[in-house]
């Protein structure tokens, strides 16, 4: 059951990808849904931080599509 705190939703994803990810998450002792949200953290940081050091640059950054 999901908790209250969390938001819900169906996610397509290609079996490959599914296999790569289970497979991280059994050698980081994660569940798939946690290592999912792992990696989705992981890449909104990276993210923030690029963009903020394109900022103090004066550098534009074209996002991905």
């Amino acid at each position: 059951m999901a908790s209250e705190d969390r938001k819900a939703f169906l996610l397509r994803i290609d079996p490959k990808l599914w296999a790569e990810i289970e497979a991280l998450a059994a050698d980081e002792l994660r569940s798939v849904n946690g290592q999912i949200e792992f990696l989705l953290r992981q890449a909104v940081q990276q993210r923030r931080k690029r963009r903020a050091a394109g900022e103090q640059t004066g550098s534009t950054t074209q996002q991905d599509t």
